[in-house]
């Protein structure tokens, strides 16, 4: 049994699809990502997990249960950080958990056991009986998933876990979100951070206009992609780019992909081999007699992933659906 089975799920909003034909599956104790611009579907496609939403079609199972029509079960089985910090600072850090568990329906004791539990899992107890409106940012979003962690679900769902925060703040959610996956926790997360989704994700689904564009663990995906990027720029009168680019992939066996870029007088040079292949690459492209201005080596990054499978950059869209 997986901890989240996604069947063809299709969600449409006015006659327009949001979600369409989705296919995922998520493996207990994993943490799995759902990376996407905004209008991909990924915020419609966590409501349908959390039951907020119904799917048009297709079926979603988690922990086993379907989310029409067994609901209970699988809000049971799940806790929930949003994206929004659901805290109110006239309440102090105890009292939010006080309510959480009281929404839960769990007795007195089992609330006080709970809450001490989480409270010293986010390293709150020291600040449990101040104000919220006291709190930074970083401790209110360990209030939040401390409030989700209180009915000690089975899936941690956490939508944008970091937005917002400061880089200090970001990397200790991370730690937490670690050490949660080190307890057993399953985690399903949305996220437009892609050295976020890098750092954490055992997999990660990339969706884009409501499909899934790709799916894989971030460094499969990247590896995919053909191997390290080397840019070489060339001066403005270059004019045999073309015959250059068929040229190295001909004669140079660690080349893999060559693509021109006529209007910045660039090739972009995939290859599998590491930095080592510099040399002879420039020493190639010398002896046919091509000067070079500039060039530049990387390694492939979830947002080169990115853009190879969806055509644009995670941050260009603007609707929230």
């Amino acid at each position: 049994m997986k901890a989240i089975e996604i069947r063809n799920l299709t969600k449409t909003f006015g006659g327009k699809k949001v979600v369409e034909d989705l296919n995922l599956a998520v493996e207990k104790g994993e943490v799995f990502g759902i990376l996407g611009p905004n209008g991909a579907g990924k915020t419609t496609t966590i409501r349908i997990v959390l039951t907020l939403l119904k799917p048009t079609g297709g079926q979603v199972k988690v922990w086993g249960y379907d989310v029409v029509t067994q609901p209970r079960d699988v809000r049971q089985a799940l806790g929930y950080v949003p994206q929004e910090k659901a805290v109110d600072r006239f309440l102090t850090g105890r009292e939010h958990l006080i309510l959480v568990a009281d929404l839960y329906h769990l007795t007195r004791p089992e609330a006080k056991k709970r809450i001490e539990e989480v409270l010293e899992l986010v390293d709150l107890s020291h600040k449990a009986d101040d104000l919220v409106n006291n709190y930074s940012g970083g401790m209110k979003k360990k209030l939040d998933i401390a409030c989700g962690l209180i009915p000690n679900p089975k899936i941690l769902v956490m939508d944008e876990p970091t937005l917002g925060l400061d880089v200090e703040s970001r990397i200790r959610i991370w730690d937490y979100i670690r050490r949660l996956q080190r307890g057993g926790l399953t985690i399903l997360m949305t996220t437009n951070y892609l050295d976020e989704a890098d750092q954490l994700c055992d997999r990660i689904a990339i969706l884009d206009r409501g499909r899934l564009a790709a799916l894989g663990a971030p460094e499969e995906l990247k590896k995919g992609l053909g191997g390290d990027r080397v840019t070489v720029q060339f001066g403005p009168l270059q004019d045999r780019l073309d015959a250059l680019a068929g040229t190295l992939k001909k004669e140079l066996p660690f080349v893999n992909e060559v693509k021109v870029s006529p209007a910045s007088h660039e090739l972009e040079i995939r290859v599998t081999s590491n930095e080592e292949a510099l040399a002879p690459l420039i020493q190639k492209i010398h002896h046919h007699g091509h000067p070079i201005l500039a060039i530049q080596y990387s390694r492939p990054t979830l947002e080169d992933v990115f853009i190879t499978y969806t055509g644009h950059k995670i941050k260009e869209d603007s609707a929230l659906l």
